[in-house]
């Protein structure tokens, strides 16, 4: 008999949606949720009138750039005001999350603060949201199935999230043809955070056999499609590959835990506000696997983590021989393809690699890392990174 498998438990949208044209289905989702003036979140709306057209009367709020708690507290303020009864979010990770907290907060009250994690005042989300649906434009976060939304708190210099099982959007239509007009550089930035979104939920101390089964299939569309679909972003078999990517992705990180190159990121994009997640979750990745394999032989050489980082090395190289250095290798190439800068370039100071490390070491995706990592090891990841 193999080892016993842990309790865990998986949760996700109540309906996910996914196929080309299915953000035509828009109208129809928010009739069947009960929805009669949607509160619309969206970053550039009039991209998107013909599917709003579907829509009952509805207000539009829009949302550029990394959402901040100030943000947030606008949109809840006019939803409020405006009477609304639901919340479509249209765009990218950032403009979904904020959707999502807008949702949870007409229907509890109070303001971003009184329930974020790290630096606010940690109040827990006790009544459902109003009708929520996610519709993503570009694959990256997986934002539309998971049940938290990230704010930048620039007083603070860090992002941190607002989560509860009742943030869980009621629909999610993931439309690959949404993210078709993406331009390439956040093609690379935001389908990297779906690659790594699906690799460290599999080599998480957390992970269970569901996430492990999704966060698998995730890799291998993510490793045959990301690069064609950064040079050719009309190839909509690739779009739909990135897409499924993002999407299982978002189910795995939902339902197992991050890693420390989430650790790191939540942290640098409070602290170089103009860094691209996906850009820093890629800078930081080869160093983070090589951080984690080598803390993993020294302390626990019997983990079966370690055949995990080898697998990954089989799925995206495509060679049922390659080591865990080859699948680094992979990763780094990418990168380089896709033309990911060095931490540095955002601002990053060796003088600031102290008080990031000290930060990133208290945030909740560090708990699901391979293994424990000391502040040595983490200092040294951010060296290599800069």
């Amino acid at each position: 008999m193999g080892d016993r498998v842990k309790r865990f438990e998986f949760a996700t949208a109540t309906r996910v949606v996914f196929g080309c044209s299915s953000s035509q289905e828009l109208g129809n989702v928010a009739a069947e949720l009960g929805m009669k003036k949607p509160f619309v979140v969206s970053g550039t709306a009039a991209r998107y009138t013909d599917i709003l057209a579907k829509l009952p009367s509805h207000v539009v709020f829009e949302v550029h750039g990394e959402p901040t708690v100030t943000v947030a507290t606008s949109g809840v303020l006019k939803a409020t005001a405006e009477g609304c009864d639901g919340v479509i979010g249209i765009g990218g990770g950032s403009v979904i999350d904020v959707g999502k907290i807008i949702a949870a907060l007409i229907s509890n009250g109070g303001e971003p603060l009184d329930y974020m994690e790290v630096v606010g005042r940690g109040k827990k989300i006790t009544k459902p949201s109003v009708p929520y649906i996610a519709m993503p434009t570009t694959s990256g976060t997986g934002a539309e199935v998971t049940k938290n939304g990230v704010l930048a708190s620039p007083e603070h210099r860090v992002k941190a999230s607002i989560r509860s099982p009742y943030m869980l959007p009621s629909v999610a239509i993931v439309d690959p043809v949404l993210t078709v007009s993406v331009p390439p550089a956040v093609t690379a930035s935001t389908g990297l955070d779906a690659f790594t979104q699906c690799l460290e939920p599999f080599v998480s101390c957390l992970a269970n056999p569901l996430t492990d089964a999704i966060a698998k299939e995730g890799l291998r569309h993510g490793a045959r499609s990301l690069l064609q679909a950064f040079r050719r972003g009309d190839d909509l078999s690739a779009r739909e590959g990135m897409a499924l990517c993002s999407l299982m992705g978002g189910l795995a990180l939902a339902n197992s835990k991050l890693g420390a190159v989430h650790g790191f990121a939540g942290v640098l994009g409070g602290w170089c506000s103009d860094a691209p997640h996906g850009a820093v979750c890629a800078a930081l990745l080869p160093f983070v696997i090589q951080a984690n394999v080598k803390a993993l032989l020294e302390r626990s050489p019997d983990s079966p983590l370690l055949e995990r980082y080898i697998e990954v090395a089989h799925i995206v190289t495509g060679n049922p021989t390659a080591s865990v250095k080859d699948g680094v290798t992979w990763i780094q190439d990418l990168c380089q393809a896709l033309k990911i800068p060095k931490l540095s370039s955002y601002g990053l100071k060796e003088e600031d690699l102290s008080a990031v490390v000290e930060k990133s070491a208290k945030s909740s995706s560090m708990k699901g890392n391979s293994i424990l990592l000391t502040i040595e090891e983490l200092t040294g990841i951010l060296k290599q990174a800069l």
